[in-house]
């Protein structure tokens, strides 16, 4: 709830989100203990009753939430504008209303890291910042049902020679599930080899950078199957060689998995010839997976609608990191445990949907049906430590939702 020591501004009238649900006023007037009249005034220009304004705001949100509505729709009724006056000579901690910003500009503000400071740390008694150096084991690794879903389709195509694509935001925890599987492998010795193939600065084309070749791909897995042999000079002869190595290693027990990340920008001609990498059989066996890691722009690079490489696409699960948003006090509970800390003891009940409501990007002009949720690790990991600074700087006990809106 939003403390008595916040003044609690207005709310947006709430008609444009009624009429989009199908909500009738006398139906919200009934769920938020309101008179009609009183529920005529915020349905129609969104004032709160003076009294218990933050219990009402509250009951509305739950029932327009029991009703379907998302965060998007929300948004402008889970953040508050106005600090209390008292707050206000700290503007620079936690400004209270910012400049409307590109979703661009306001993608990479909650991209910047942040780092959380000693006072912060004195003030929530953390010995140490829950969001640096937070991952040292597998037990460090939050684990949502989706985020379990894909260390499966990992282990799968690790072991079952597949063929995946990990497409993911930065920040969305794509490189962290993969690290996750390379411990596991080593943690339980099961028999997988991975193989990991990089150019430094890697582009689609030379015009950028450095693309990534086949023949490094080729590269990569004789070195790691056999790191004192030479790589031989034609095509065909390394071709064959690779395929002998892989021959070799399945039969001493191995399986094979190639990991490309920044797989988006790996050049279309590679892409193609990942095909033939991955039609090297022994018999009726598989000799080798694949494993794509990359931003949406793979998804593109990936498209079905691309005639050259419609073959190999059709055989690649492809699989989307989906946003924090229904496990976040869940992620935010482990991240604190693991710190020595709680959730209860930092966090307010209401700065959770203001988080959610403050990860929504929106374009500019756009409808509540266009916002996409940008509530992955890295940036709620940003926007919680930037919270925590200022709620610490202001002299608040805990993060709430007036905290969250102003950073």
């Amino acid at each position: 709830m939003i403390p008595a020591s916040l003044s609690v501004p207005v709310m947006p009238p709430l008609q444009p989100v009624l009429a989009e649900l199908g909500i009738q006023s006398r139906d919200l007037a009934r769920a938020a203990n309101l008179s009609r009249s009183a529920a005529s005034r915020l349905v129609a220009h969104g004032l709160l009753p003076a009294r218990r304004a933050g219990e009402v705001r509250q009951r509305v949100v739950d029932y327009l939430k029991s009703r379907g509505a998302s965060m998007a729709h929300l948004r402008e009724i889970v953040l508050p504008k106005k600090l209390a006056p008292e707050c206000l000579q700290h503007a620079e901690a936690a400004p209270v209303n910012p400049e409307p910003t590109e979703p661009q500009e306001e993608s990479q503000m909650l991209l910047r890291n942040e780092t959380l400071t000693p006072a912060a740390k004195r003030h929530f008694g953390l010995a140490r910042s829950p969001f640096v150096d937070d991952i040292q084991s597998r037990d460090d690794v939050f684990a949502s049902q989706h985020g379990r879903y894909v260390r499966a389709a990992l282990m799968d195509a690790a072991t079952h020679h597949g063929f995946i694509a990990i497409v993911g935001e930065s920040g969305s925890g794509k490189s962290t599930l993969r690290e996750d599987l390379e411990e596991r492998i080593r943690e339980e010795r099961k028999p997988v080899i991975v193989i990991k193939p990089y150019v430094l600065g890697m582009e689609p084309n030379e015009t950028k950078g450095k693309p990534m070749r086949v023949g490094q791909i080729a590269e990569a897995i004789v070195h790691a199957l056999a790191p004192a042999v030479g790589m031989k000079s034609s095509p065909e002869a390394r071709y064959r060689q690779v395929h002998d190595l892989l021959k070799s290693s399945r039969a001493a027990g191995y399986s094979h998995l190639v990991v490309i990340e920044e797989a988006h920008r790996m050049p279309l001609a590679t892409l193609k010839h990942l095909k033939n990498l991955m039609e090297l059989k022994d018999g009726l066996r598989r000799l080798i997976g694949v494993a794509l890691i990359g931003q949406p722009e793979l998804r593109t690079l990936l498209s079905e609608q691309n005639p050259e490489i419609r073959e190999i696409v059709q055989r690649c699960e492809q699989i989307a990191m989906e946003p924090l948003d229904n496990d976040l006090e869940a992620y935010l509970s482990h991240k604190l445990e693991r710190a020595g800390a709680k959730l209860a003891d930092l966090v307010e009940p209401d700065a959770l949907d203001a988080i959610r409501a403050r990860l929504i990007s929106m374009p500019r002009g756009g409808r509540a049906a266009d916002a996409v949720s940008v509530c992955y690790p890295l940036v709620v990991n940003n926007l919680v430590c930037r919270a925590l600074n200022a709620a610490a700087l202001v002299g608040f006990p805990k993060v709430d939702a007036q905290v969250i809106a102003g950073c």
